[in-house]
């Protein structure tokens, strides 16, 4: 992503994802009023390049919001972000601390809630391939070191980070 999509470019301008076009060019043109280099050409150095700053952000934010083509790209990136933010974390649970099951081939813990956190043997395994292609990569791995994956509850939000050795 570029600069200026690491903003949120609905929060430059003040604005939220369900607002109109119009209303988005209503938000632009107060703001880049208030920003312009022109406006704050009298104001100190410190302000008037802060100013323009904030005015290039507005504008670049606009720049993208307005093309309806640009706009749905953005918020598609946007919604992608979203959905790969970390769960929180309630605890962390040792792999040899959850029940294992041999006819289903699952480690089960019991959540407060009554539900419960579930991994398979083969998501276990396929974690320690994964980490093991990743460290033969990196070639600096801490011997004894944890591995783990988050996983979360089958009736609430919370969420627990398995590990083993």
């Amino acid at each position: 992503m570029c600069e200026a999509e690491k903003k949120d470019l609905y929060a430059v301008l003040g604005a939220s994802p369900s607002h109109s076009v119009q209303q988005l060019r209503h938000r632009y043109q107060q703001l880049a009023l208030q920003y312009h280099p022109d406006r704050l050409r009298g104001e100190c150095p410190t302000e008037a390049e802060s100013g323009l700053e904030k005015f290039l952000e507005v504008d670049a934010a606009w720049r993208i919001l307005s093309d309806p083509n640009s706009r749905r790209q953005y918020d598609l990136q946007r919604r992608a972000q979203e959905l790969k933010q970390d769960w929180p974390v309630d605890s962390t649970v040792h792999l040899e601390d959850m029940t294992w099951d041999k006819d289903q081939g699952v480690y089960s813990y019991c959540c407060r809630c009554g539900g419960g956190f579930s991994i398979s043997e083969e998501e276990v395994e396929e974690e320690e391939t994964q980490r093991r292609q990743h460290d033969d990569e990196e070639e600096e791995t801490v011997e004894g070191q944890h591995k783990g994956v988050v996983v979360c509850c089958d009736t609430c939000s919370l969420s627990v980070y398995v590990t083993w050795s």
